[in-house]
């Protein structure tokens, strides 16, 4: 496993978990920055930028698309990143406005979004610190 796929995967394995955990440990504030993101657009323009960024350099350094499905999947997350960045930062604040409320109104995609980032978290760090570098 290369070098990149491995710091990656530990990357974003410790960054799903600790953000998964963090969405279980402080809904209401998460909720509530959430709810005020979409007037806020210089937030809205730092985060998509950040996004951007990180979407870019993952998919610059790795853009893998091989069978190991670590590799596969830090590209996806890669790509993934890059599109969420440029999509935030092309879409009208209304429809910002109105995907966060639909997400926030509903309870359960809250608890689906910590589950998935803490599942994928959970596997990325262990696939990444258990695999060795060549």
């Amino acid at each position: 496993m290369s070098f990149r796929t491995l710091f990656f995967s530990r990357l974003l394995g410790l960054s799903y978990l600790i953000g998964g955990l963090a969405m279980l440990a402080h809904r209401n504030v998460s909720v509530g920055a959430l709810a005020t993101l979409p007037s806020n657009r210089l937030a809205v323009l730092g985060i998509s930028s950040a996004l951007v960024l990180a979407g870019l350099v993952m998919v610059l350094a790795h853009n893998r698309w091989s069978k190991p499905p670590l590799v596969f999947i830090v590209t996806l997350l890669g790509w993934l990143t890059l599109i969420k960045g440029v999509v935030y930062l092309l879409l009208p604040a209304s429809c910002m406005a109105a995907l966060l409320r639909a997400a926030i109104d509903c309870s359960a995609y809250w608890h689906f979004a910590a589950a998935f980032l803490l599942l994928l978290g959970a596997y990325l760090t262990y696939a990444g610190f258990r695999a060795k570098s060549v």
